[in-house]
């Protein structure tokens, strides 16, 4: 596994430290993965509603990174079992994938952060509230050999005590250079961990101790956990002020169209959200335009009316009649092949095929929203695909407020 920058910053103000990478799988035929991108969550290995085969259907090669939770496979199948398999790639039969793996996530794996202590961090799991020491942890990692793993963390809410947050950021010092130490790899494909909470001064410490360790990329977390989005854009960048450019950049719970745009222009490369899955749970369909660079008006409205300029909610009974497609000219399995009206049915009468639909057209056009920003990138636009984003969202929640 290899990063390069490709573009780097330009020195805009909006968009001074997006830039552009490459993550290289390895050997002559597989295709690099431009960054910035998309890591699409998974359960286990695989999307929660998409199967295999419906996988590699997606946009190739956005599609091939996929997160993963070790925490997940805490309870069964065992460490050995999955070892004896060979690793995740082969147990998921995904062996052409690239699998990232972070400590936590927002569904199956959430931090706790008043059990954790000295010894290991907590996590609330679906089987209960689960304490993981850095040994089983990278005992896990070691058998499911995924292409990069970020360590364990200790992650706090904003509303901790300076104290505790200080505390939160010792021990995920410490264990990371735990996790290094028992590591095979010697770092090779390993994420160090950066945390903080909402204090610049303990982010800015935590960096400078990390990027002091032999580590190939940084896993930022500890967001999506109280912080207001204006302090979040410093908290970023007092974090890439400090990492070195030629490293990797992984950041959690970034999944909201605007945050994702707030992340790229702190400089990340790569997002792990389950946005996608709880819009699909929802019933909810991604529809804003993909086309925003190619029109004239600065200020162009993403909507129509009171809706929202983002999503529809296909169980609303506007749809039970409507023959069009979610999005006109949509590529994806569920637009050129069904209508609103029949996913409208699919969603009133509980029927499971409909959270497949949903979330293969939310995968789709999520990837491409992250192909509009690269190529924001390259051109020099993405200044001005932010602040049009920006502003049409802001017109909406505007309208939206008015009218109530």
């Amino acid at each position: 596994m290899r990063f390069v920058v490709t573009k780097p910053c330009t020195g805009a103000l909006v968009a001074g430290k997006a830039r552009l990478g490459a993550l290289h799988l390895g050997g002559d035929s597989s295709c690099p993965v431009e960054t910035p991108a998309l890591v699409l969550p998974t359960r286990r290995g695989l999307p929660s509603f998409i199967s295999k085969d419906l996988l590699d259907g997606l946009p190739y090669p956005d599609s091939l990174l996929l997160h993963l939770s070790p925490i997940h496979f805490m309870e069964c199948p065992s460490a050995k079992t999955i070892s004896s398999i060979g690793n995740v790639h082969k147990m998921a039969g995904l062996q052409n994938h690239i699998f990232v793996a972070s400590p936590s996530d927002s569904v199956e794996s959430i931090p706790e952060c008043d059990s954790t202590n000295k010894l290991g961090a907590s996590f609330e799991t679906p089987n209960g509230r689960m304490l993981v020491k850095p040994k089983e942890y990278m005992e896990m990692v070691s058998s499911l050999r995924p292409n990069l793993w970020a360590s364990l963390a200790d992650e706090v809410p904003v509303w901790v005590t300076e104290k505790r947050n200080k505390l939160s950021v010792d021990r995920t010092i410490k264990w990371l250079d735990d996790c290094l130490s028992l590591d095979q790899g010697k770092g090779e494909s390993t994420l160090g961990a950066i945390l903080g909470g909402s204090n610049v001064e303990e982010r800015k410490r935590c960096a400078n101790e990390v990027s002091k360790r032999n580590v190939s990329g940084y896993w930022i977390g500890g967001f999506g956990l109280g912080e207001s989005m204006e302090e979040r854009s410093s908290l970023l960048n007092a974090v890439t002020d400090i990492l070195p450019d030629e490293k990797l950049r992984f950041v959690s719970r970034l999944g909201l169209p605007e945050e994702v745009l707030e992340g790229v222009a702190a400089g990340m490369d790569l997002f792990d959200s389950t946005y996608i899955y709880h819009l699909t749970l929802g019933g909810f369909a991604l529809v804003f335009p993909l086309d925003i660079l190619e029109r004239e008006v600065t200020a162009t409205r993403l909507s129509h009316g009171n809706e929202d300029c983002t999503k529809i909610n296909l169980r609303a009974t506007i749809y039970r009649k409507d023959t069009s497609p979610i999005v006109d000219n949509c590529g994806c399995f569920t637009c050129q092949n069904h209508t609103k009206a029949y996913l409208n049915h699919l969603l009133n009468v509980h029927e499971m095929l409909a959270q497949i639909l949903l979330e293969i057209h939310n995968t789709h056009h999520y990837l491409g929203f992250f192909r509009l920003i690269r190529e924001a990138i390259k051109e020099g636009k993405f200044e001005l695909l932010h602040k049009r984003f920006v502003e049409s969202r802001r017109a909406h929640l505007i309208e939206a407020v008015t009218c109530s």
